[in-house]
């Protein structure tokens, strides 16, 4: 169940849009949302203000960084009275916080989400508006440590009607699986459940756990259409979804073994690269 959510905003498009999906969620969930701003330390390293002060001296480095910070605070402000005018737009006015906090996001986020159930963050930040082939750096180093499901969002919110769930029988998607069973959060959507045989000699394992995932589903609940593709996990699965149209896609994440990262660490990042609509990673 989906009691708080953490927002990671920078003030950018994509952390914009990230907050209308927050918002969506709060509303069918009734959860409370935790916007969390985070001042890059690095900005404040020797090495940045060098760049920055250029050939000024030792003196002025100090108020360099008085004067960083300070422009820091300010749009820290003007980021948490947005926040909050956007959720209130929305028709949210209650349970919605702000924090601000220096440092790295993902190491911020490993430090704040245990008191989270779920973790909102937009595809790109305010450094990649531009990179609309790649994801942003920060996102994959916190999809990768992060103990919570991520919901990464696109460039632009869409009303979610239709889910895709990619289940390939691994220990998150069994998870998920399983928070399916018992959240009513997306019982009123219909599923569309997702298998890939990317060989023959899988295909009858695959079908047979694509079957017994639907019966599941169905007895909890759900309107389901089963779906067995074949080839790459990465180009079927995109092309489905852009095919049927789907609004939201639900898949395992990145797994927490060296082996298991190296696996199908490179699966989860071209997923979220190659689709366009909001992915919920599940760890």
């Amino acid at each position: 169940m989906i009691k708080k959510i953490l927002l990671c905003t920078d003030g950018s498009s994509y952390s914009q849009e990230a907050l209308k999906y927050a918002a969506w969620v709060s509303k069918v969930t009734g959860a409370e949302v935790t916007a969390l701003y985070v001042s890059d330390l690095r900005r404040f390293e020797l090495p940045t203000i060098m760049d920055v002060g250029g050939s000024l001296g030792i003196q002025p480095y100090q108020s360099l960084i008085s004067s960083l910070q300070d422009a820091e605070k300010q749009k820290a402000d003007l980021i948490e009275d947005f926040t909050r005018k956007a959720f209130a737009s929305e028709g949210i006015t209650e349970g919605i916080s702000f924090k601000s906090e220096t440092g790295l996001l993902s190491d911020t986020i490993e430090e704040f989400e245990k008191d989270f159930d779920l973790v909102i963050l937009g595809k790109r930040g305010e450094s990649a508006e531009h990179a609309m082939n790649h994801i942003g750096s920060t996102l994959e180093r916190v999809v990768r440590a992060s103990s919570r499901p991520c919901l990464v969002t696109n460039r632009q919110y869409r009303e979610v009607k239709k889910v895709a769930f990619a289940f390939d029988d691994g220990a998150s998607c069994r998870k998920l699986l399983s928070v399916l069973e018992s959240s009513e959060w997306l019982k009123k959507l219909p599923i569309h459940l997702l298998s890939v045989a990317e060989d023959y000699e899988n295909e009858g394992e695959c079908a047979k756990k694509l079957k017994e995932t639907e019966k599941r589903l169905i007895d909890a609940g759900y309107q389901v259409d089963a779906e067995m593709l074949g080839g790459m996990a990465e180009e079927a699965i995109a092309d489905y979804v852009e095919r049927k149209d789907i609004d939201l896609l639900l898949m395992g994440a990145y797994g927490h073994t060296r082996i298991r990262r190296f696996l199908i660490g490179s699966t989860t990042t071209e997923m979220l690269r190659r689709c366009k609509i909001p992915v919920l990673c599940f760890h």
